[in-house]
């Protein structure tokens, strides 16, 4: 049989199945990482190497951010310490620091980034079981994110003690911690979906939890079915066992009419409408606002039908969407940060309270999408603190930063408390609806 093999291996003639059966892993002639190669390559190189770009972005959003800002605060350290008097050895705190952001990012990488990178990839239920956070997210902003501010606000307490005014990180903390920050977020969200064919908008909630407002459109309630009055027989003897007819009150018929023409369903207390199955007094619902259960109770999502030459104006994928949603989720942060940057500003003890709150406004990331808590979360750590923030800075600094983003964090901040505790109160809490 060996010779066999060997002659058709020489005439060119072996087949896929032979070969199978003669690479089997009993085979003591090849390595063992070969076999682990091919069990790769039977599980699809499309999701391998989507895995592997995912992994090498999300770890060059955790290094290159330090690696950049460490070395920009090493150029400050340096140029302080040759222009003191007596001069100092610049040269050797420039590359000290150098070499402790190498040693710390090496640390963390190995000590910290993998080890969890490892448990989350087998799904442990102590990270994962829930599906409530992203233990992921909060490693980032704890170990890039928190160090990278660190150090932004090192650099203006250096300059300001010594009487400097060398770099003010003007575009640094937006275009790259940030912006890292958000490619880690888009990551996080996109990582479990297809990246290839086309998207099921059926499902767009199941897969990709996003707050971008869909096309929704109401179900009809559907209403009971009134019993039909007996039409008065003709007169006449009477029959023994006819039932005789029951007298309509008045007003009756106009009231059937309105139930038959589904007028007759009044929007109640908060938004619940009776006569529609499974609503049970629960308000109505958006997609993507709130849990898939509700959503799809008094709405559903209708696939796109449009036809006709303009139908490509109408495309829309929810993995798209993401991209969308994840700017968005940041432009106030990114505003925030950005004011930082401004010369009046950085040389000013503004950029620890600038940098502190900016900071608590990254812990939402570690929330999931369509987690309840994001709403109260963005209120208490950002819209709040983000509100107080401006209003001084536009009073010490003038409008550094625009009134558009003040008026956005007043306004997101009266509609919380309003819509989810002053409707609670009675005076809000009526049957009749005034707006």
């Amino acid at each position: 049989m060996l010779v066999e093999a060997d002659n058709a291996l020489v005439r060119g003639l072996t087949s896929p199945q032979r070969d199978r059966g003669r690479l089997s892993d009993n085979s003591p002639c090849l390595p063992p990482f070969f076999f682990f190669f091919m069990n790769c390559h039977n599980m699809g190189s499309g999701r391998t190497l989507k895995f592997a770009v995912c992994e090498v972005l999300q770890f060059a959003g955790l290094c290159v951010p330090l690696f950049i800002v460490m070395q920009r605060f090493a150029v400050i350290v340096a140029k302080v310490k040759t222009s003191a008097q007596p001069p100092g050895d610049g040269s050797t705190a420039y590359w000290l620091i150098v070499a402790s952001s190498i040693a710390y990012v090496t640390s963390t990488a190995l000590l910290v980034w993998v080890p969890l990178k490892y448990m989350v990839f087998v799904k442990k239920k102590f990270l994962i079981g829930r599906k409530k956070w992203r233990p992921v997210a909060l490693v980032y902003v704890i170990l890039s994110t928190l160090p990278c501010f660190a150090f932004l606000i090192a650099s203006s307490e250096v300059q300001i003690n010594n009487n400097m005014k060398h770099d003010t990180f003007m575009e640094l903390p937006v275009s790259l911690v940030l912006f890292s920050l958000i490619c880690i977020d888009v990551v996080e969200r996109i990582r479990h979906c297809r990246l290839t064919g086309q998207g099921n908008d059926m499902e767009r909630d199941a897969d990709i939890p996003s707050t971008v407002l869909t096309h929704v459109e109401q179900v009809t309630p559907v209403t009971p079915i009134t019993p039909a009055v007996p039409v008065p027989a003709a007169p006449g003897p009477a029959v023994p066992g006819q039932a005789l007819p029951t007298p309509m009150p008045p007003g009756a018929s106009q009231l059937n009419d309105r139930n038959q023409n589904g007028a007759g369903a009044r929007p109640e207390t908060n938004g619940t409408v009776p006569g529609i199955p499974g609503n049970q007094g629960r308000p109505f619902s958006i997609s993507g606002l709130s849990s898939r259960s509700a959503s799809t109770t008094a709405y559903r999502i209708p696939p796109y039908a449009y036809t006709g030459p303009l139908r490509f104006l109408c495309a829309s994928d929810a993995r798209a969407d993401v991209f969308v949603d994840s700017f968005m989720f940041w432009m106030d942060t990114v505003e925030m940060v950005r004011v930082a940057g401004h010369p009046l500003v950085y040389y000013s003890g503004w950029v620890f309270p600038i940098y502190i709150f900016s900071y608590l406004s990254c812990l939402r990331v570690v929330v999931m999408p369509h987690s309840p808590l994001l709403s109260s979360l963005g209120v208490a750590l950002q819209d709040l603190p983000f509100f107080f923030v401006r209003v001084g800075l536009i009073a010490f600094f003038g409008f550094v930063t625009p009134l558009l983003y003040l008026m956005k964090n007043l306004l997101v901040c009266l509609a919380f408390v309003y819509f989810n505790f002053m409707t609670k109160l009675r005076v809000f809490n009526t049957e009749r609806m005034f707006f």
